[in-house]
């Protein structure tokens, strides 16, 4: 039989994807299993949103569109750019895909020739090594922590960048950390990559969802220079829970968008037709829907947040953004549950949810191996129940047993 390509052999499945089935395996076992895993709201998508989609089947709109989109949606998504992210593009610079995930695969087969470097902060999106390997990039890692609020400081990226770097990849806020940059942190970072030859591909999907007063900043506006290197990914799936619906963009400069357009144009035709006036309505809406859940996960953050931080052996940054909990779990390294050692992020989450029924993602599939991912995209008493359990499984952990002295 013929071997497979090495650029799939390289690629690993999705681990967020991957923990979540197997708590759907467990639920379906009838087991009682809190679900921190997945970066899905829990809300349902609001009903205008789905009467635009409902309306556009029972009126045939169900065909073939143009592969960039339709021009009302490229249209609403422009001005949406220019009057909320100070953006100025034109509709013929946006392209709409299969989700923002589409849209950055895009970016990247679009921009990257084979060994081309493309830099990426960790913790990062587990997504985002993966996808530059399928487009033949290497992924250069940066790794933050805690001390620099999981944020990269301009002199480390400034000498990150060398003569292979191609793109620099920017998610704020971010997943898995939650963390933001503000206005002037940006400003540090676009003073460095003016200077340079590269491209910037932002990340925006979770813009919406900010916290305590944050402000989000687009990168591409700070500057003529920005705007001309800068690729801005969004999508509906996250701020409207329009997760299965699968709708993203890109906006950016016109010779990049017209490459997108091509590549897009042989790998996916374009994006669903009902879902692309389901998503028109949305982004037309007067967006009461999105602060309502704003709202309410801002509530689960802080729920959240200050149960991690009252857990002995645990401790958690609180995110601007997202819905996403990352904590430091690797004070309880090295003790372990039921004579199973606890080494890594891995093993604590697969103890946990064999021991608690609890679904967390180990914080190595982010490139953070101290930490564990939790989506708080879930009911409040959920939240509680889960919590509950974690405090339970650390009080149990056994701490290693000193060393025999000689």
């Amino acid at each position: 039989m013929p071997k497979l390509s090495k650029r799939a052999l390289s690629i690993q499945a999705s681990p967020t994807l991957a923990i979540t089935a197997k708590a759907n395996q467990m639920k379906a076992e009838g087991k009682d299993v809190v679900g921190f895993g997945a970066g899905e709201p829990d809300m349902d998508t609001p009903d205008f949103i789905k009467n635009a989609g409902i309306e556009a089947i029972q009126k045939g709109f169900t065909k073939y569109t143009a592969s960039a989109g339709i021009m009302d949606l490229r249209k609403a998504i422009a001005e949406k750019l220019g009057r909320e992210n100070s953006i100025a593009v034109e509709a013929s610079q946006v392209v709409v895909s299969n989700g923002a995930k589409h849209s950055i695969a895009n970016v990247c087969l679009a921009l990257l020739d084979e060994g081309d470097e493309v830099i990426i902060p960790a913790p990062y999106w587990v997504s985002y090594p993966e996808i530059v390997k399928m487009a033949g990039g290497k992924p250069v890692i940066l790794e933050t922590d805690e001390d620099n609020g999981f944020r990269v400081p301009p002199k480390m990226l400034e000498r990150a960048i060398g003569d292979k770097t191609k793109l620099v990849i920017l998610c704020s806020p971010s997943n898995p950390t939650g963390a933001m940059y503000d206005r002037e942190q940006l400003s540090e970072l676009a003073a460095v990559l003016e200077k340079k030859d590269v491209f910037v591909l932002s990340d925006e999907i979770y813009e919406k969802l900010v916290y305590g007063g944050a402000k989000h900043v687009s990168i591409a506006s700070l500057s003529p220079a920005m705007l001309a290197k800068t690729i801005t990914v969004n999508g509906m799936s996250k701020a409207y829970s329009m997760t299965g619906w699968r709708i993203g963009y890109a906006a950016g400069p016109a010779a990049v968008m017209k490459a997108i357009d091509n590549i897009q144009s042989h790998g996916a035709s374009n994006p669903a037709s009902m879902s692309q006036k389901a998503a028109l309505a949305a982004i037309r809406g007067d967006g009461a829907d999105v602060e309502r859940m704003r709202v309410e996960f801002e509530k689960r953050r802080d729920l959240m947040i200050a149960g991690l931080n009252a857990i002995e052996g645990i401790s958690c940054l609180k995110p601007d953004g997202a819905f996403y909990a990352f904590p430091n779990v690797s004070r309880h390294f090295g003790k372990s549950f039921g004579g199973k050692p606890i080494s890594n992020s891995t093993d604590f989450a697969a103890q946990l949810l064999e021991a608690e029924q609890v679904a967390v993602v180990p914080g190595a599939d982010f490139g953070s191996p101290d930490h564990i991912r939790l989506s708080y995209a879930t009911d409040l008493a959920s939240i509680q129940k889960g919590l509950d359990r974690l405090k339970s499984f650390c009080s149990k952990l056994e701490a290693a047993p000193a060393a025999a002295a000689d």
